[in-house]
């Protein structure tokens, strides 16, 4: 399991991953963190926007599921409820068995999988082990504790290297 701390590619927000990118790159299933990724912590309920952005991808044939290690399985419940997509709790990102009981229950292998997440220590640790597109988005509603500006620091470095790579991309 290779450790990489390196996102494959880095976006501003959720919708800019795409049905067409994720088309491209023969993704089937789109494994995705839920606080700060999709929505604030704070926010209970999936917006007007995500819920597009779920549908566009449903219709293009790519299926969603939350993997997610918020400890209250509540929120995570109700949110993907309301989206109508199913969620892998008590993940425990960076370990792979997360990710790995999500493809299971999809009937997803490795390489038509992608992960999406905005932290580097659980999220695209998670998926560069194990072997997955490694998408990253900046956090919605931003670093508002100390912890999670001191956090978002010391990602800096990391998403740099990611951003001189894609700029290199072809």
């Amino acid at each position: 399991m290779p450790f990489s701390l390196i996102p494959d590619r880095l976006f501003s927000s959720y919708g800019e991953v795409t049905p067409d990118y994720l088309r491209r790159r023969g993704i089937t299933l789109l494994l995705s963190d839920l606080d700060f990724t999709l929505a604030p912590k704070s926010v209970r309920r999936p917006d007007a926007r995500l819920r597009a952005w779920i549908a566009d991808l449903a219709a293009a044939g790519i299926a969603v599921m939350i993997v997610s290690n918020n400890r209250s399985g509540t929120r995570v419940t109700e949110f993907c409820a309301d989206l109508g997509i199913p969620y892998q709790g008590h993940a425990g990102k960076p370990s792979t068995r997360g990710l790995e009981a999500a493809m299971e229950r999809a009937g997803a292998d490795r390489s038509h999988t992608a992960m999406l997440g905005d932290k580097l220590l659980t999220d695209m640790l998670a998926a560069n082990r194990c072997g997955v597109l490694a998408l990253m988005v900046e956090p919605l509603g931003g670093a508002v504790t100390p912890w999670q500006k001191v956090l978002h620091a010391l990602q800096a470095p990391f998403k740099a290297i990611c951003r001189r790579r894609q700029e290199k991309a072809p």
